[in-house]
Parts: structure tokens; sequence; C-alpha cells
């Protein structure tokens, strides 16, 4: 038996449908088609979208997107423990990565998660990442395989 796909899903998949983005549809579309035992957010990526919002006055975005997300609908949360750092900085060199990006790569293999992200620096690493659009897709092969 396959196990469950897990998607630790980036900032820049959040931000993009809070702020209604470019591919705010797209990201609508994907978080609609999978369930949210499936989702993971960074405790980094937390943070970041509660600085983005804030910073553009937007506080009351933060609390309902915090209130949806991790209070009502269950999307857990993946926090990287202090032995973990020096993995994070391994991947950062290894691969060119930002500390962002690095956290994120980091936080994925830790949970067993395909990241969800819109930033291409991910796809030098060896796990790669997918947009939304290729996390749904493989969903819904995944569930006629099964159907």
């Amino acid at each position: 038996m396959v196990g469950r796909l897990m998607f630790l899903v980036d900032s820049n998949i959040w931000l993009e449908r809070l702020l209604d983005q470019e591919s705010a549809a797209e990201v609508k579309e994907f978080l609609d088609g999978v369930e949210a035992a499936q989702l993971l957010i960074s405790e980094f990526s937390l943070y970041s979208i509660g600085v983005a919002l804030c910073k553009l006055g937007k506080d009351e975005v933060f609390q309902d997107f915090v209130s949806d997300t991790l209070v009502d609908s269950g999307v857990q949360r993946v926090r990287l423990d202090a032995q973990d750092i020096a993995d994070l900085l391994t991947a950062r060199q290894q691969f060119r990565l930002d500390f962002d990006d690095a956290y994120q790569y980091v936080a994925a293999a830790k949970a067993g998660a395909t990241i969800v992200s819109f930033d291409k620096d991910l796809d030098r690493t060896d796990r790669g990442r997918k947009t939304p659009a290729e996390a749904l897709a493989e969903v819904r092969a995944r569930s006629g395989e099964r159907g």
C-alpha cells in the first residue's frame, strides 16, 4: 500500500491566495482539491506570512488565516529542532539556497512531504518541488488509481 501524499505548502503559495495575486485561482483549486490532513506548513512559513501580512496592515487577514488554516481545517505545522539546523545549513550550501528555501527543504524531508512552491530555486534540490497544479494532478491521478 502506498502512503498518503503529503505536501509542505511554501509561504509564496499561501500569500498568492491571501493577497489575490496572479496565480490565486490555481492555489484555490489546489487547496480545495486536497484534504487539509495532507497539507503542512512550516513554522517559518507561518511567521513569514505573519510578517508579510502585518507589514501590509492586514492583521485581520493573518488572524483569519491562522483560524481557518491551523485551527479549523487542521493543517499541521512542521518545526525544525536545534539539531535540524545543521541539515538546513548543509542543504543551503549543497543546493545554493536561501535560508528560507533550505528551511522548507529540511522541513519537507523531516515530514516526508513534497514541497509545493512557485520558487524555482527548489528545483536545484534532489526533492524538487511541484506547483499547486502539478500537486493537484498527482492527487487526482492517485485517487483515480484507487477508484
